[in-house]
């Protein structure tokens, strides 16, 4: 099988600096977040700037940071884009009505074993969120607007590794952590412990995405490789596939709504699509810079399509992409 994708269209205004990361709402706009420290939120059919149709008059757009922003996570409703700044500064915004609903200082060491948040991910319930920083170790904090911020629990990795991602299973029930060190964990909510660790890069893991179903957790790394795992068994979940075939870096990935495709997105200048099932490629999209984030369209593809992602990479563009069909 191999598959054709078409550049349908760009975002209207580029952003000042690399997109670093970009996220497909469950309400069909697009999240973006980049190193000039702005956020934007985008109309995914026509790229231009989406304001909410019953937004209230004072709707605003949050104002960039003074440093980049590194770290994005849409809620399952797509009505809140949780983001983390290069020094620690964690911000909750509301999609619909513009307001900023909680914000958190991490960098501020005001509690033990403390550390400024490098990674973030909004639980599917929004009432909590993950972060990893400096240390490797998981921090769960309130996503509560009366309490935001505040740390709930930390669970220490064993290991003095940086954090480079974390992201919450759909379910809410486990949340991957991967590290500078190539190592991948995933830590038990209930439990509140890490039950098993994966070591099968060689490198610093740069992201890590699930299957909609939970069931398969795909991760991306600088050792130019990215690896599929089966956790459907808690505790005894293994490698089952290794994709390669980037030149460079691989520094995103995403699994699309049927389970069926991997998206990548790397320092060479190009974003594959994989075919799950079969263990290889079959798309790659040469693109005009490196391709630091990627994510598919969270609704099921019509038949006899393989449905539409979205990229953000080095030139500052947000970047809508349309499958052409399939191909024997």
């Amino acid at each position: 099988m191999s598959l054709a994708f078409l550049h349908a269209h760009d975002c209207s205004d580029v952003h000042g600096d690399s997109v670093w990361g970009v996220s497909w709402t469950k309400n069909d706009t697009v999240v973006s977040i980049s190193a000039d420290g702005s956020i934007k939120q985008w109309a995914s059919s026509t790229g231009e700037a989406h304001i909410p149709p019953n937004a209230p008059p004072n709707y605003k757009v949050p104002s960039p940071h003074t440093l980049g922003l590194v770290s994005l996570s849409v809620s399952t409703d797509g009505r809140r884009a949780l983001y983390n700044s290069l020094d620690g500064l964690t911000t909750l915004w509301n999609l619909d009505t513009g307001e900023i609903e909680g914000t958190h200082e991490s960098y501020v060491r005001a509690e033990e074993n403390a550390e400024p948040s490098w990674t973030v991910s909004l639980s599917p319930s929004g009432s909590t969120y993950a972060s990893a920083g400096g240390s490797g170790n998981l921090a769960i904090h309130s996503a509560e607007s009366e309490s935001f911020g505040r740390r709930l629990s930390t669970v220490f990795s064993g290991r003095n590794k940086f954090g480079m991602c974390c992201s919450y299973s759909p379910d809410g029930k486990r949340i991957a952590l991967s590290s500078e060190i190539g190592q991948v964990s995933l830590l038990d909510v209930e439990q509140n412990a890490f039950t098993e660790t994966h070591t099968s890069h060689a490198m610093s893991v740069r992201s890590v995405a699930w299957s909609p179903d939970g069931n398969l957790l795909l991760s991306a790394s600088e050792d130019k490789r990215l690896v599929l795992y089966d956790v459907r068994t808690p505790g005894s979940s293994s490698p089952v596939a290794t994709f390669s075939g980037h030149s460079s870096w691989v520094l995103c990935c995403d699994i699309s709504p049927d389970g069926r495709l991997g998206l990548s997105g790397s320092a060479d200048k190009s974003i594959k699509v994989w075919d799950i099932a079969a263990r290889a490629a079959v798309s790659t999209v040469q693109d005009t810079g490196e391709v630091w984030s990627v994510s598919w369209r969270p609704r099921a593809p019509t038949i006899g399509s393989a449905g539409a992602f979205v990229s953000g990479g080095e030139d500052g563009l947000v970047k809508w992409w349309r499958s052409a069909g399939a191909g024997g």
